[in-house]
């Protein structure tokens, strides 16, 4: 089964733009050096929670929304490899962290095994 990348984040609802032509060129990288799939998800129907939700675990503030996003891999030695060479992918060094359209401090990631894949 797949290995998946799973990740959340808060992005300003004026930097979408900025955060999909990111997204779009990362997925190449990524794609490149073995991903699968890169899916990115612009939040629709996010509630927030009373004791926890997607926008209280990235401490979502006035006009951000939620960005939920995975990228499959064919397994977890795939994605060590993947994920190492894309970060010293030269087009990833042309994406400074400072330009980020989100504030990364408050993104959620981790790795996960597939237990079911239908």
């Amino acid at each position: 089964m797949t290995y998946v990348d799973g990740y959340v984040l808060a992005v300003p609802k004026a930097k979408k733009q900025a955060y999909v032509d990111l997204a779009q060129k990362a997925s190449v990288v990524f794609k490149d050096h073995g991903a699968l799939s890169v899916v990115e998800c612009w939040a629709d129907d996010v509630p927030e929670g009373k004791l926890t939700s997607f926008p209280m675990a990235v401490k979502c503030e006035d006009g951000e929304e939620v960005v939920f996003s995975w990228i499959t891999w064919p397994s977890r030695a795939a994605r060590d490899t993947g994920n190492k060479a894309a970060m010293e992918d030269d087009r990833f060094k042309d994406m400074p962290m400072s330009d980020m359209p989100f504030d990364g401090k408050r993104m959620i990631f981790g790795g996960f095994n597939t237990i079911v894949e239908a």
